[in-house]
């Protein structure tokens, strides 16, 4: 009994300088979103701790409790996610609207699959771009990474350019929508919360339209979190399938379905699932949401603080298009799916 307690004191001694860096990074950023409410608390974060990170705060005594802070925390966000997330929410964007973003995602997915292979990026880097592009940012990213066996170096690399392709968008996506469909609320809607990254953004690009875009664009984004495990399953299924090097009794396992998923993907589905049926009330929520809310800007802040900016621009030109060419097809698939269905 003594010795455990020696090894959660010394757990919590490892972990605590660099959660309390992450911590008052997160803390900062909030505060600065109040200033410049339209790129937000959450790309604040992690562009304050890749600053933080590469010019202050790099020393190995920060480096486990960064990794707690991204690892963990945001972890807890996702499951604390779904209980913000009811199935029936579907009905309020009509079969249309499911449609259209059904074929977004996998437009996005092939996609960024397909334009990550001619860029010659690994196939660990493609499915996080694929998952963070098509789903929801970061914690698509966080829920993709353990399945496909990712290393946290390419995890950060993904979650930074997905987020800087998202604030892009952020600010031209009310642009374009003005000029295609005068700010019409459906097309502006399914346009803003179809193609955005994080949720985040989705609110604060709708904003800048009018209260009720940003509310209906919120409602597009959540049908996308919606098909998180999905995309989840699909991409472990793809990884494993093409890996050459696994052993025999692994092949068995996934050919009879038994794909490994995270305990934190099987949460966030749980709690969604509880949720829409009245068993996590409304009250409760909302305290799920706030929570989930400030684990992801903490655990944002700790990606960014791993971030080595060394490592980013030595790929910078090829990750650079990488984003570009996603964000390209995402506008494009959304203009004509819009045309067609909505």
């Amino acid at each position: 009994m003594n010795k455990k307690h020696k090894d959660f004191t010394k757990i919590i001694k490892d972990i605590m300088p660099g959660f309390v860096v992450a911590v008052l990074v997160a803390g900062l950023s909030m505060l600065l979103a109040k200033f410049i409410p339209k790129l937000g608390a959450a790309s604040i974060a992690i562009f304050l701790g890749m600053f933080v990170g590469n010019v202050f705060l790099n020393q190995e005594i920060f480096q486990k409790g960064y990794k707690f802070s991204e690892t963990d925390l945001l972890s807890y966000s996702i499951v604390l996610l779904g209980a913000t997330l009811s199935i029936s929410t579907i009905s309020e964007i009509g079969i249309s609207g499911v449609i259209f973003i059904v074929l977004q995602m996998t437009i996005t997915i092939i996609g960024a699959l397909y334009i990550g292979k001619k860029l010659g990026f690994t196939d660990n880097f493609r499915y996080m771009m694929a998952s963070g592009n098509a789903v929801c940012g970061s914690s698509a990213i966080a829920a993709t990474a353990p399945v496909i066996e990712a290393d946290d170096k390419e995890k950060g690399i993904a979650i930074t350019i997905v987020n800087v392709t998202g604030i892009v968008l952020m600010f031209l996506l009310p642009v374009i929508s003005q000029f295609l469909y005068n700010h019409d609320l459906t097309q502006t809607s399914a346009m803003i919360g179809g193609t955005l990254q994080s949720v985040g953004q989705v609110v604060a690009s709708g904003a800048m339209v009018s209260e009720h875009t940003k509310d209906l664009s919120t409602i597009f984004k959540i049908v996308r979190i919606i098909f998180l495990v999905v995309v989840v399953f699909a991409l472990g299924h793809l990884k494993h399938k093409s890996n050459k090097e696994i052993l025999k009794e692994e092949v068995t396992d996934i050919e009879r379905g038994k794909i490994k998923v995270p305990w934190y993907v099987i949460g966030f589905f749980i709690t969604c699932a509880l949720f829409s049926f009245n068993i996590i009330t409304q009250n409760v929520s909302m305290i799920c949401k706030e929570l989930s809310n400030k684990f992801e800007i903490i655990a944002l802040a700790a990606i960014g603080l791993r971030v080595n900016v060394k490592d980013l621009i030595k790929q910078g030109k090829a990750v650079s298009l990488y984003g570009l060419f996603i964000g390209i097809l995402q506008i494009v698939s959304a203009i004509i799916l819009i045309g067609i269905l909505l």
